[in-house]
């Protein structure tokens, strides 16, 4: 398993953030080669393959491998040492519809899955406070990234100390949306042209997911400069990253971790 780290534009030397590749992607099968999510209707024992390897990788053990049930809700649930202890039907219950997690516990990796979407990756490396969120275009439209930065000041993080890495997610060229969407952004308070053009040949907008996020981030408290947008679209090159739009929702999506070391 391939691990692209994430860089964070500031010092956070005992945290690490990085994301999946699929590997050998296999052009019949969608879900090919590491995919760790297990709703999405591929192979139980692959998807628990691909997670007892990326802690292997991570040399953490499984129970502190934790990624919520997500639905494209702004759900943010903080945990700590309890839910890592938990039973495992206590964990799927509080895991259940979240698209967000913070956390303080080292040595834990939380992390979503994502297959266009936005993976959103936080810390205040100093005090000691990881998060990760999944912003599709639903979770960017209701804020998930302010509502987690809210949560992690509730537990001890600082805005002005957050850094913020997105992770490999839709370009603004690939994701095309109807006028319906357009006005969900609208309506919430959006700066259209800063995240929205219309292809001049099919007349069709496109919205910026990685920006709408930022001002979302900025509007929160996050400094400007602490935010690294992805390098990568996933429907580009869903050869290395999976893509629902590309490949179908039935499809295997790639991970997004964050981790404080111990």
């Amino acid at each position: 398993m391939t691990l692209d780290e994430l860089k964070f534009n500031g010092d956070a030397r005992a945290i690490r953030a990085f994301q999946t590749q699929r590997g050998v992607a296999d052009a019949n099968d969608p879900y090919s080669q590491w995919n760790l999510c297990h709703y999405t209707g591929d192979d139980a024992k692959r998807v628990l393959d691909a997670r007892f390897e990326l802690c292997r990788q991570l040399g953490i053990d499984y129970r502190n491998l934790i990624m919520p049930r997500q639905t494209h809700s702004c759900r943010v649930t903080a945990f700590d040492e309890k839910l890592v202890s938990a039973s495992s039907q206590v964990r799927k219950q509080m895991l259940d519809g979240v698209d967000a997690l913070v956390t303080t516990v080292p040595g834990v990796c939380i992390g979503v899955n994502t297959a266009d979407c936005v993976p959103i990756a936080l810390a205040d490396p100093i005090n000691g406070v990881i998060a990760i969120a999944h912003a599709g275009w639903r979770g960017t439209v209701g804020r998930i990234a302010e509502d987690t930065v809210m949560v992690m000041k509730a537990v001890g993080a600082n805005a002005s100390n957050i850094l913020a890495t997105m992770g490999v997610s839709i370009c603004h060229d690939c994701f095309e949306v109807g006028d319906e969407v357009v006005a969900q952004f609208e309506k919430a308070g959006f700066d259209l042209p800063l995240i929205m053009h219309r292809n001049t040949t099919t007349g069709k907008a496109h919205i910026n997911l990685q920006e709408a996020n930022r001002q979302v981030l900025i509007a929160a408290g996050v400094p400007g400069p602490n935010i690294t947008l992805p390098r990568h679209c996933s429907r580009c090159e869903s050869d290395r990253y999976f893509s629902a739009r590309r490949l179908g929702v039935k499809s295997g999506r790639t991970f997004t971790g964050i981790i404080i070391n111990n």
